[in-house]
């Protein structure tokens, strides 16, 4: 029977694995190495600013045993949601690091870079988009306030880079299972069951026990199934860890909606071969009508500055909610002036059923107080988040007994300017057609890079 082995030496690009996990994997003899890069779970920060939520030194590490293995073996090394969001700045922090491997090793092969930024007279041009609910409808103005906008791409553009002659394929923005279907599909694999088994690839050990998102694992895809193997020693697959992943970040038990198309799983099965577990029955069904890609983007909000604090004080702490309000309306009171201000105060330790709302109730010894302001400038913000703190600190509620102060703080100075922020502007869908995902080619010899 044919086989086609994947393996995801980590659940996102920096995060780490074990080099003799990565190395058990490679004694399989894997028909290509694909790892997922990205990730919206850190927030739409990442993908305004055009910085990457991974580390450059934990990235090259990563990479650095990926590509070196790569090319000394000949199999294709794919990377997906580059830089951790996909936007061009990501892409090409990405392929500097693949460069600056691929000189200090002397490496040579050929590469694709596959952007997935669109312009916003691109995305204004495919107006109307389509709500993905439960994120709000887009409006225009949401397009022409962002500042950088992706379209998660599926397998397509990694197989044409692929049957141009790419090895290495550095993409943006990617739907999650493509980068580990996209070689496996071109090899003449059932599309069901290669993105089924890149779904659960994409967060490698996450889905074998014990779980880990920084240590190898192995897809092995054959005509009628896949199987699911830990290289690691200490991990194996089970079908509750396995069937769990199945499951991870779904709306529907059943249906997984994707560029192109759905992975339906109803008629899914899952059987304990060892340590390992086999796939049966996932079944990927095209769009019969409009295909969509998903669409994300960030605009700026304004600037934070943040302040923390703590209380052991009995009476403040029963009071909190009452005093934090009253500081809030003292703030706004003072500030008539600024009308485009975010405050708030996020308090640790007095929230639950262990303390509101129920009899007998103990109140928390301590709470944890973090002041938060958002501000259309940093001075604006420093202002409000100062004033706030200072109010809070000193603030006369029923019962105080000191005067000297409410709060203790752990640093000085007590506030702390955290830089821009950014909201997601755009989370929908825009008709397929109109995103044109298109590989250019390097060639490196001897690391020398050459257009």
């Amino acid at each position: 029977m044919r086989e086609f082995k994947i393996l995801s030496p980590t659940a996102i690009l920096g995060y780490g694995f074990p080099a003799a996990s990565f190395e058990a994997g490679l004694l399989h003899n894997p028909d290509a190495i694909a790892v997922d890069a990205g990730s919206t779970d850190p927030g739409p920060y990442y993908l305004g600013a055009g910085k990457s939520f991974t580390d450059r030194g934990a990235v090259k590490r990563d990479m650095e045993f990926m590509l070196t293995a790569a090319v000394s073996r000949g199999i294709p090394l794919l990377v997906g949601s580059a830089g951790g969001a996909g936007a061009d700045s990501h892409l090409e922090w990405n392929v500097d690091i693949v460069k600056e491997i691929a000189r200090e090793k002397g490496l040579s092969f050929k590469m694709a870079v596959i952007s997935s930024q669109l312009s916003i007279e691109t995305v204004v041009g495919a107006w109307p988009l389509v709500q993905l609910a439960p994120a709000p409808v887009p409006c225009e103005q949401d397009i022409l306030d962002s500042v950088n906008i992706v379209a998660q791409m599926g397998e397509k553009p990694f197989m044409d880079a692929l049957e141009a002659g790419a090895q290495v394929v550095i993409a943006g923005r990617a739907y999650d299972p493509a980068v580990f279907a996209a070689p496996a599909i071109l090899a003449g694999f059932d599309a069901g069951l290669a993105m089924h088994m890149g779904k659960i690839l994409e967060c490698a050990a996450i889905a074998a026990t014990p779980g880990s998102g920084s240590d190898c694992m192995l897809g092995i895809l054959r005509d009628d199934h896949f199987e699911m193997t830990a290289p690691s020693p200490i991990r194996k697959c089970t079908i509750t860890s396995v069937a769990a992943h199945t499951l991870y970040e779904k709306s529907d038990p059943t249906k997984l909606p994707g560029p192109g198309g759905v992975l339906d799983l109803s008629q899914c099965t899952f059987e304990q071969n060892g340590d390992s577990v086999i796939v049966r029955g996932s079944r990927f069904v095209p769009d019969s009508g409009q295909s969509y890609v998903k669409l994300e983007a960030a605009k700026l909000s304004g600037y934070r500055t943040v302040s923390f604090a703590a209380t052991v004080d009995p009476i403040m702490i029963s009071q909190i909610d009452k005093i934090v309000q009253a500081v809030k309306d003292r703030v706004k009171s003072n500030f008539e002036n600024i009308d485009n201000f975010y405050l708030d105060f996020k308090i640790y330790g007095a929230s639950g059923a262990a303390f509101y709302g129920k009899e007998n109730a103990v109140a928390p010894a301590e709470i944890a107080i973090i002041i938060e302001a958002v501000a259309p400038t940093v001075e604006i913000a420093g202002t409000i988040c100062s004033f706030a703190r200072s109010t809070l600190l000193h603030f006369g509620y029923e019962g105080r007994i000191s005067t000297a102060g409410n709060l203790a703080f752990p640093f000085s100075p007590s506030d702390f300017a955290g830089g821009a922020v950014y909201e997601f502007s755009l989370y929908c869908l825009m008709e397929a057609e109109k995103a044109k995902f298109v590989p250019k080619f390097y060639s490196v010899k001897d690391g020398v890079w050459d257009v």
